[in-house]
């Protein structure tokens, strides 16, 4: 199988293909990526010799980028995206852009040159936020923020395009991801790097808020499982089980890093923030998946690669002050 997997310099997307390099001996991936800031080359070096690796650099909403980068393939899956919640609390612009007509963009390309199959990797926040109980993928979608908007949107849009024209298309809604690899944006990350360099941790609000984590290469299974044996037209919730309030999480991150209760400042909570979210995985698993690493050996390897990666991360953090 030849794939387009278009945001493939991002976190999620390179693990994906690394994932799909050592896993299917005869597949071939086109990388799309426009190379923001959260795209990074850095994170393929090391399958950047691999003859089945291309990589193409474009943006998903020029339609001419799309068909240029898309010949040969059997396969989208689609990772690019603007997803950080705050920056789209900040300005939704780029979220509305790029996460919906980007989307509509791709969905027009398959449907031309009659892709076997369109993969949309979602996230769980299109659920909105619950206190009880697991989100089903037959749950209505009722997001709270224009980053979890702009992705039912795209979700919905997917819909339309298998309903009205029969484009092969899965979803999948994925919980909080974390691993090598991911921008230091997000909490995890951010918390890490922010500690390694003698900082505070920001912690909004009183920290009870609650997340799913799931290791990304746990996800990235997931993701191909579901690219090969899903079902058109059909979604499918990718979880780890491994719920938190962001308060302990935090003290977690803090006992890896030797690092006092000290460290942490509560800071105002975020517009909108959403309290919960919690998804059921068993249609997924009824696939033949289940994530396979602990929440524990999965945050001891991150915060671990973090450790041993500084000069990645420090090059990212002094290319964002340059451009503030």
């Amino acid at each position: 199988m030849k794939l387009l997997v278009t945001g493939g310099a991002g976190f999620i997307g390179s693990n994906f293909i690394r994932h799909v390099l050592r896993t299917h001996a005869d597949d071939e991936v086109v990388c799309f990526d426009k190379l923001t800031y959260a795209g990074n080359l850095e994170n393929l070096s090391d399958v950047a010799g691999d003859r089945r690796y291309r990589f193409v650099q474009g943006d998903i909403v020029d339609p001419s980028a799309v068909d240029a980068a898309i010949g040969g393939c059997d396969a989208i899956v689609n990772f690019a995206a603007q997803t950080h919640v705050d920056r789209s609390i900040d300005d939704p612009t780029e979220f509305l852009q790029t996460n919906i007509f980007g989307m509509r963009v791709l969905l027009e390309a398959a449907r031309r040159h009659r892709i076997r199959r369109m993969l949309q990797v979602s996230t769980d926040e299109v659920y909105g936020s619950r206190l009880t109980g697991e989100f089903r993928e037959t749950d209505s979608l009722e997001p709270n923020s224009p980053y979890a908007a702009s992705k039912a949107s795209a979700d919905l849009m997917c819909r339309a395009y298998r309903v009205t024209f029969g484009v092969p298309v899965v979803i999948v809604r994925c919980s909080n991801n974390y691993g090598p690899y991911q921008y230091p944006e997000k909490v995890i990350p951010f918390f890490v790097t922010r500690l390694l360099t003698g900082q505070k941790v920001p912690l909004y609000g009183d920290g009870r808020n609650v997340r799913d984590w799931l290791y990304v290469e746990d996800c990235c299974a997931g993701i191909d499982l579901a690219l090969r044996r899903g079902a058109d037209g059909e979604v499918y919730n990718i979880g780890g089980g491994n719920e938190l309030p962001n308060v302990e999480l935090t003290h977690r991150v803090l006992a890896l890093l030797d690092k006092s209760e000290s460290s942490i400042e509560y800071v105002k909570d975020r517009l909108g923030h959403d309290r919960r979210y919690a998804i059921d995985s068993s249609k997924i698993r009824q696939l033949g998946w289940q994530p396979r690493v602990t929440f524990e050996d999965g945050l001891q390897r991150t915060v671990r690669w973090y450790e041993e990666h500084e000069a990645w991360w420090r090059k990212l953090l002094e290319r964002a002050e340059v451009t503030k």
